[in-house]
This record gives C-alpha cells, sequence and structure tokens, in this order.
C-alpha cells in the first residue's frame, strides 16, 4: 500500500483568494491548530507574493517568515516556499548577487524547501537556482509549469524533467497553477518521471477553480507521486485548491496509505481562518473567487493570479465606466469585462509565444489582453500599450519562449527600434547589491540579520521604502477604510461615511484623507509630503489607473525638475497589475513640475507632471 503525503498551501491559499496574506500574530495564533491536525507533513510558510505584500500593508515581512516557520520545525513538518527562478520574488528579474543571498536568507530563516519555477520552463532560468538553493542547505524542488497547448505535451515535460534532475533537483513538482491540466496526462508525466529516477520525489500542485484538480489528484497519486497540495475551509475550492477532507477520503478509498485528520484541530483552524477573513483579509477577497469556472479552462489562468485579478478588474472597470460615461456610451458590467479579457487571453496567448501562464507571465499575457480590451473599446488599436517588462518577455530577456512570435509583433518590435535576444537571460540583469547597501547606509538603516533587511530591500526597492516612511501603512489604512465604510454604512444607516481617520506608523500620527467615488480628497494634514507645486508647460497624463513611481529600481535616475527631456524619454512609471508602464515623453522639453508623489495611487487621465515644450 503506497503512501500519499499532504502538504498544505497556507500562503497560497490566500494569495489564490485575494490580496493581502495574514499579519504575524494570526499567522502564530493558527499554527498550533494546523499542527494538531496531524495530516500534514508539508506547510506553504512563504515565498511569491507573501512577503511583497506583507510590506504593502506595513509589516516586516521577514520577522514574519521566521515566527510563522518556528512552530512547524519544532513539530517535525517542513516548510516550503514558492521561488520564481531569475524573478526570485518578484515580478521581474533579479541580479546574479541577489538571487544567491535569497537562499541563504530564507534558510537561515527558517524554510526548508523551495518550490523553483520559470513560467517559460527555461532549464537556464531554473538549474541556476537549483545550484544556489543545495549551496544555500535548502531542498531544490524543481517545477514544471503545467499548461495545455499543442507545445506542451507529455513528452515535452518528461524531458523537461530529466534535465532538471540531472541538474541536481532534489524533487520535481508539477505546478498545475491554473489547474487546467488533464488527468490522464498528468499521470503519464509522473510515470514517465518514475521511471527515469524511481526514488525521486514529486509533489503535485493543482488549483481548483476549472474543475479536473480530484480527476488529477487521483491520477498523479496511482502514477506514483508522493505528496499533494490542498487547502482547507473556508479557502478551499474556487480559485483555490481541493479541501484536505475530500482529498483524503478519495485517496483512503482508492487503497492509499494517508494520515488521519483531527477534525476537532481542523475546526478550530477553519474558525480562526474565518476570524482573519472577517478582520480585514475578507473585503479583499471577491465573492466570485469562491466558484468554481469552467470558462477558466480556457484562457488558462493561475488560481494565484485570480485572486488579485478580480480586485484590478474592479478598479479597470470603473476607469473604463468614467471615460465611457463622458463619451456618452454605455458601461460595462464585470461579467462582460471578464467574458472579453477571457477571449482576448485566449487570443494573445498563442501570438507572444505560449508562455506558462503563472507569474509573472500569466500577468504579462492578462495585462496586455486587458489593455488590448480597454485601448480597442475607446476606439484604439490592440497592441497600442505594452509595458516594457512584457516586451522583454517578448523578445526573449525573460527566458526563451516556448513557441513562435507571431509576424505582427515582430513587426511592431523592428519598428520601435526593439531587438530580439537569445542570450542568457541572467545577463541582462547587473549586479546591485552593493548599490543597495550603500543606499541602505546613506539612510541609517540596518542590513538586517544575515543581511535580510538588504535582502528585502533590494528584491521590492519600492515597496520598502514606502514600508520604511510608514507610507505603505498608511495607504493600506486609508482603503481598507473605505472598503468597510462602503460596506458597512448602508446595513448600519450611517447618513454620513467618514472623511479622515488617524493612523499611527513608526510612532508618528498621520490623519488621513478619504475620498470616495468621484471625490478629491482634501489635503491631507501634518505628516504627509506635499507634491511639488505646479509650473508651466502641457499636462502629462497618466495613461492608466495605478501608482505612480518615479523610477523602478536602483540603476535608474529620476528625472529632476528643469531638467531637459527628450522625445521617447521615461518619465516615470504606472505601476498597475504587477508590472511598470513606462510613461514617455512625446515632445522635446523640459520638466517643470511633478503633481504628484512617488507611491501615489493616480486614476487614468490624471495630470502627473508638465513638461514645456522647446
Amino acid at each position: 500500500m503506497k503512501e500519499v503525503k499532504f502538504s498544505l498551501v497556507f500562503r497560497d491559499m490566500w494569495q489564490s483568494a485575494g490580496k493581502y496574506q495574514p499579519r504575524v500574530d494570526q499567522l502564530l495564533k493558527v499554527a498550533p491548530a494546523i499542527i494538531r491536525m496531524g495530516c500534514f507533513d508539508r506547510v506553504e510558510t512563504n515565498g511569491g507574493g507573501f512577503e511583497q505584500v506583507n510590506l504593502l500593508y506595513g509589516e516586516n515581512p521577514n520577522k514574519s517568515v521566521r515566527e510563522w516557520t518556528k512552530p512547524f520545525h519544532q513539530a517535525g513538518i517542513q516548510t516550503h516556499m514558492l521561488d520564481r527562478a531569475l524573478n526570485a520574488l518578484r515580478m521581474s528579474p533579479c541580479p546574479k548577487d541577489l538571487r544567491k543571498l535569497f537562499y541563504k536568507v530564507k534558510k537561515a530563516q527558517g524554510t526548508d524547501i523551495t518550490r523553483i519555477f520559470c513560467g517559460l520552463n527555461d532549464p537556464r532560468n531554473v538549474i541556476p537556482s537549483i545550484r544556489y538553493a543545495k549551496e544555500a542547505g535548502m531542498i531544490a524542488q524543481a517545477s514544471l509549469s503545467i499548461t495545455h497547448s499543442p507545445i506542451h505535451t507529455v513528452e515535452y515535460y518528461v524531458d523537461l524533467a530529466k534535465k532538471f534532475i540531472d541538474a541536481g533537483a532534489d524533487e520535481i513538482c508539477l505546478k498545475d497553477m491554473a489547474g487546467i491540466g488533464r488527468p490522464v496526462s498528468l499521470g503519464k508525466i509522473v510515470e514517465g518521471i518514475k521511471a527515469y529516477k524511481k526514488n525521486i520525489v514529486i509533489q503535485y500542485h493543482s488549483h481548483a477553480g476549472p474543475g479536473f484538480c480530484m480527476a488529477s489528484i487521483l491520477e498523479v497519486a496511482k502514477a506514483g507521486c508522493d505528496y499533494i497540495d490542498t487547502g482547507m475551509s473556508p479557502l478551499s475550492w474556487g480559485t483555490g485548491h481541493a479541501d484536505i477532507i475530500t482529498v483524503q477520503e478519495m485517496l483512503k478509498d482508492a487503497g492509499f496509505k494517508v494520515k488521519e485528520i483531527n477534525m476537532e484541530a481542523y475546526m478550530e483552524a477553519r474558525t480562526l481562518i474565518q476570524e482573519m477573513y472577517d478582520d480585514f483579509l475578507g473585503y479583499y477577497i471577491p465573492a466570485q473567487n469562491h466558484i468554481n469556472n469552467a470558462l477558466l479552462v480556457k484562457p488558462g489562468l493561475p488560481g494565484g493570479m485570480m485572486g488579485s485579478l478580480m480586485t484590478d478588474l474592479e478598479d479597470n472597470l470603473k476607469s473604463l465606466n468614467k471615460w465611457k460615461q463622458k463619451n456618452g456610451q454605455p458601461e460595462l458590467t464585470t461579467d462582460q469585462l471578464l467574458v472579453k479579457l477571457f477571449d482576448e487571453v485566449a487570443y494573445v496567448w498563442p501570438k507572444v509565444g505560449y508562455p506558462c501562464l503563472v507569474t509573472p507571465f500569466s500577468q504579462y499575457v492578462k495585462n496586455l489582453a486587458l489593455m488590448n480590451v480597454i485601448q480597442m473599446e475607446k476606439g484604439k488599436e490592440r497592441w497600442s500599450m505594452i509595458a516594457d517588462n512584457i516586451w522583454d518577455m517578448i523578445l526573449g530577456k525573460s527566458g526563451q519562449l516556448p513557441g513562435p512570435v507571431a509576424p505582427e509583433l515582430v513587426a511592431l518590435a523592428k519598428e520601435q527600434g526593439r531587438q530580439f535576444e537569445t542570450g542568457d537571460p541572467q545577463n541582462y540583469y547587473p549586479d546591485d547589491l552593493e548599490d543597495y547597501r550603500k543606499k541602505m547606509l546613506a539612510q541609517g538603516w540596518s542590513t538586517g540579520q544575515d543581511d535580510e533587511e538588504l535582502f528585502e530591500y533590494s528584491m521590492h526597492p519600492s515597496q520598502y521604502e514606502a514600508y520604511k516612511s510608514g507610507k505603505a501603512k498608511a495607504d493600506f489604512e486609508k482603503d481598507l477604510a473605505e472598503r468597510k465604510a462602503k460596506k458597512n454604512a448602508p446595513a448600519a444607516g450611517v447618513a454620513e461615511l467618514p472623511k479622515t481617520i488617524k493612523v499611527s506608523v513608526n510612532g508618528q500620527t498621520y490623519e488621513v484623507n478619504i475620498a470616495y467615488g468621484n471625490e478629491a480628497p482634501a489635503a491631507t494634514s501634518a505628516g504627509a509630503q506635499a507634491p511639488v507645486a505646479t509650473g508651466e508647460g502641457e499636462d502629462i497624463l497618466a495613461p492608466l489607473e495605478g501608482k505612480f513611481y518615479r523610477t523602478k529600481d536602483a540603476q535608474e535616475q529620476a528625472i529632476q525638475i528643469g531638467q531637459e527631456v527628450k522625445a521617447g524619454d521615461t518619465l516615470g512609471y504606472i505601476e498597475a497589475m504587477k508590472t511598470y508602464n513606462a510613461i514617455r515623453a512625446d515632445f522635446d522639453g523640459i520638466l517643470t513640475a511633478v503633481t504628484v508623489n512617488s507611491g501615489d495611487s493616480v486614476e487614468e487621465d490624471d495630470v502627473i507632471m508638465k513638461v514645456l515644450r522647446k
């Protein structure tokens, strides 16, 4: 009787549901109940978006990871994390020195296993991470990013697994991030890998959304899979994962040896998760994400992205409908926009060479599709707004695409003077840790235990600066207050919604003004940074809704007021849907004003700068 073991993907449960993760005090409260459930040999504690979103609401992720992994170690349960290979924990590629530090920090913080994946399945991105992880003392689990296309066959995946095993991978994960792997084919992939190396550990990860996952779990278990990732109520099914109770019962009935579940502990953990949901996390979990949806089979979008997608879509729909109101056009509903988006993803995906739809490439394809939809709704051309990091994927700077790029995009790249690349992706991203170390020294910031604060700053520069200044927490508290007021006011019969809240950050109290709908917020009181006064020149408008940043990394110098700019120069960025969209000058001139602060939220067509035409 073969034993199948279980992992609780606690991090991914939250990321697949919505936007944020629990606070460290909440994590420590639920850990004992998860341990007492007695059915888990592994728990996914961190990685992927976990640490970045902690920064967004003002919590130190390094403290969170160290404290959260500790109780599982004491109980003999392995911890694992999600790792984006060339991109490590972020959306964009990392320099080699940062990638090496990454594994040293995570091992020191208490993470046992790193699940390394590349959405292009490019061995040049994965194999160095296998080596760096093992050098740091971690278990290197190399992933096959699963999707369904004419290119991604059983043979394709078995050959890829062989390359990873030959390169020293300790384990293989079938990362079925969209849950669209076909059950029988997944079983054949496991069989092929076990035939190549009988004792290699294989873990299967699937999302529930499209509906294949239970059949897939049974097929991979029959083929010899060792570990199955599961979720638990109230964050199972929908865009999340199959519930541990159902999976355990199915495999027990099929004759596998599985651990029993302490149901009293299950109910305690379930109650604590619901308390986290009710506290603040539920305000960022759209109701649609609780529902399984066969429409996801066609676009193949991953569960981990669907969590944030529905929240992002609300903002994009609001912005688009505002434009439609101005131009006398009928507004779209959420469902109408969602169907248009899914159809456009299915159209775009083959055009950009069939990258596996997993972070960051799922966001790139989805963002490209959404920009196409929005631009075409406004009567503009398809492909009229492509972010630089999406171009990097198309051009080969992120790795080799599985399929060819469509002729129209090749022609557009040529028209814009862009070059296709075939070299090792790592070569395009030079080391920069020492630059960040110098910046921290200049600010008087500690690089932290095991250089973990240096790692965090280098990995997420803009978010880390917002965390250190207190802006991240203030922005989060303001947004949460707006969501709570909007949800609770009708039921409570409140005549007037609050206009201000007070937020304490690092001992400093800030009064934050709240705006609703199309209102403009009042000027913020003491503690806020005032934008630069408006100068002469032509308005530079935000091309879409998001957060405005002057630069996106340490290598870049912000254009200063009074500095000359040339047509095509990058003036700044709008970070939207996890990608940085460059704002470029349309003409030669002089920058005379920056009317919003770096990190501020802006809406489409907001004035963000002024340039005096020469």
